[in-house]
């Protein structure tokens, strides 16, 4: 059993990992079929195992809050998410369990084109529109009315005065989104990974009129009518909206049986690739609004619908070059250079080949034919040899570093190459000075990739603490930038100084330390000194932190070159804040709560308290519950929790204990001054 608890709490973090990478940061970390897999498990295993079900489950949840500075707001009335059908044995079955709540009678069925685009709420006040509003969360999202406004397909103001909410998809057209990238291209701009990630960048814009020239496109695919005047069937309603002046996807299409929609979603896993606009799946409602309201929903997504997903694509290309490259901390990465094909909608022209031993492994070399597949959407992988029996050889893993020519070294234990020479190799310098300026890092707005290069081969910056001697002066000799640019750039180098903890500590591209395991140390730390203290067998007593990695963030403290740099940082004014959620106690940890009933203060407020001082939170009483904390009109948990013998505290008793372990940090504290 608890190793399944432990699959379980690992799931969820890796599945809330790239939810945040997906719905805040618009870079997915992996492929929609490889995150249903990954969802799909933790699902399965929550099933058999529902003891082990928290509120904060990506089960029991729908997306993310998004990462920008965009003013949030409540939805009246929630976005749900959609489960997932991988396989047509999932659909019929989905079909099925729709059959047998309604064994009399007829389930008509609508089956539309799931764009891959960015869902958004639509608020019409007496046929006006008021508010745009992004899904986020599902609960609370971002307001993005005057972007909404520049996307010409979208009326603002409806032929009916009635108050409706229209749901509908943002998308970018592929034709907009190459040309898009070719403009990128040209002023030295970074290109966008897929059309996906384009359409959510252009519409969170601060400035809505670099929204209006992305050349975006609404579909709408739902609505709801606060007056309750609502047509009886979903396809009534699309044909409504599309009579109201909305753009609906012309491929909607009703069935009568589940054989009728399977031939729909095996007709468009092909010809899907024909379109003007990315589309992942199929989505399949029940038509009925009656029966949909009935069915109801689970905490995430409506019982009455679900998803298709295509089957990951898959082609061939020729291998023509391969490009080697170092990364910020030294790490040799081989990548395909690739003959230009189309997949998924965009051209390719580049693959990931992961290291020199997955070149060994799948014996190929520069000339052969391969077969290529998208990973995460962003750069496709090659998987295999196109023909096992041709045999060019494999491709000699370099002796040198190509920016320093320095002796590759390959530590004991680990497939990766490196270059050692990390305080003087060119190409590491760029790349920790390029990350540490990128939106994962320390968010320096307006320091592109281009910018650092050029900055670096000039001269003007040489190391991470010098992006804070910078003058506009300084700034105007690079060419992309202009006198205005210059002091916008001013101003974002400014405020990165105060970024949170967890930001810094990522952004100083430690080997091993990436954002989730920097996250782990400052919530554990809260300051950076106290971190720079830090030894091999505390930073090893984080739960998800191992030898390798403890002795790594060691290692680059004591070493004299990053001492200076550090020291360089604090001088400039470069104040990273303590982590405002960071364990300051361990007087909870490995006991869980449960929080039943009405308390004086909000839930959230006890939940927070309880994660400070080491504890979890779960929304299920069970024989591991350590205490259920009951407010007034607690309800079954509390019964629950009478009839396993678990522990039942109020809030009085809660606030005792908080105040203890207060009072004796304050008593230690005294005691060591």
């Amino acid at each position: 059993m608890e190793l399944f608890k432990q699959r379980i709490e690992e799931l969820k973090k890796e599945i809330k990992r790239h939810n945040k990478a997906y719905y805040e940061e618009d870079t997915p970390t992996i492929s929609d079929y490889e995150y249903d897999e990954l969802y799909r498990e933790l699902k399965k295993l929550e099933e058999l195992y529902p003891e082990y079900i928290t509120s904060d489950s990506p089960t029991q949840t729908v997306g993310s809050k998004g990462g920008t500075k965009l003013k949030e707001i409540k939805h009246r009335y929630r976005l749900y998410s959609l489960d997932n059908s991988n396989n047509i044995k999932d659909l019929k079955q989905w079909y099925d369990r729709m059959k047998r709540e309604y064994p009399e009678g007829k389930v008509e069925i609508v089956s539309e084109l799931k764009i891959d685009g960015l869902a958004c709420a639509l608020t019409y006040k007496n046929g006006e529109l008021q508010i745009g509003a992004t899904r986020g969360d599902g609960i609370t999202g971002e307001v993005i009315t005057e972007n909404i406004k520049e996307i010409k397909n979208i009326p603002q103001k409806i032929k009916s005065r009635i108050d409706i909410e229209v749901r509908g998809e943002v998308y970018m057209p592929l034709e907009a989104f190459e040309k898009l990238n070719e403009s990128q291209r040209k002023k030295g701009g970074k290109e966008f990974a897929n059309p996906r990630n384009a359409a959510s960048g252009s519409l969170r814009q601060d400035d809505a009129k670099i929204t209006g020239e992305r050349e975006l496109k609404f579909f709408a695919y739902a609505a709801i009518f606060p007056n309750g005047d609502s047509p009886k069937t979903h396809f009534e309603i699309l044909q409504m909206l599309k009579e109201e002046g909305f753009t609906v996807n012309e491929n909607a299409k009703k069935h009568d049986s589940i054989e009728s929609v399977e031939r729909y979603c095996k007709y468009w896993e092909t010809e899907r690739n024909k379109l003007n606009y990315a589309t992942d799946g199929i989505v399949v409602k029940v038509n009925d609004i009656y029966k949909q309201n009935e069915l109801g929903y689970t905490s995430r997504a409506p019982k009455w619908a679900t998803a298709y997903k295509f089957p990951p694509e898959e082609t061939e290309s020729e291998l023509i070059d391969i490009e080697i490259g170092v990364g910020k901390t030294g790490a040799i990465t081989p990548v395909g250079i690739l003959k230009p094909v189309k997949l998924a909608g965009t051209i390719v022209k580049r693959a990931s080949l992961h290291n020199f031993e997955e070149i060994e492994r799948l014996h190929i070399n520069i000339g052969d034919k391969v077969i290529i597949k998208k990973a995460a959407e962003i750069i496709p992988k090659v998987i295999r040899k196109s023909n096992q029996k041709i045999d060019n050889g494999v491709y000699e893993r370099p002796k040198y570093c190509p920016s320093c020519k320095t002796k590759l070294v390959k530590p004991e234990g680990e497939v990766i190459l490196y270059c050692p020479n990390s305080k003087s190799c060119p190409a590491q310098i760029k790349e920790r000075i390029e990350f540490w300026c990128s939106k994962e890092g320390m968010d320096i707005d307006g320091m592109g990739e281009s910018i650092v290069q050029e900055a670096v081969e000039k001269g003007i910056i040489k190391d991470i603490a010098d992006i804070y001697t910078l003058k506009e002066e300084d700034l105007m000799q690079i060419g992309l930038i202009k006198e205005k640019s210059a002091q916008n750039l001013m101003k974002s180098i400014e405020k990165s100084k105060s970024r949170p903890l967890k930001n810094f500590i990522t952004s100083l591209s430690i080997k091993l330390v990436g954002k989730e395991t920097a996250e782990l140390i400052a919530n554990e730390f809260s300051t950076l000194e106290r971190i720079k203290e830090a030894t091999i067998e505390e930073l090893k007593d984080i739960d998800g932190i191992g030898e390798k990695v403890g002795r790594s963030i060691v290692e680059y403290f004591r070493d004299e070159e990053n001492k200076k740099i550090l020291r360089k940082l604090k001088e400039y004014g470069v104040n990273p804040q303590s982590a405002a959620n960071a364990i300051i106690s361990n007087k909870f940890k490995n006991m869980t709560f449960v929080i039943t009933g009405t308390l004086t203060e909000p839930r959230s407020k006890f939940e927070a308290k309880i994660k400070s001082m080491g504890g979890k939170i779960s929304s299920t009483v069970s024989k591991k519950t350590t205490y259920v904390l009951c407010g007034e009109n607690p309800g079954s948990k509390f019964d629950k929790a009478v009839s396993l013998g678990v522990i039942i505290i109020d809030e009085k008793k809660f606030t005792e204990m908080v105040e203890d372990d207060e009072q004796t940090r304050q008593n230690n504290r005294n005691q060591r001054n």
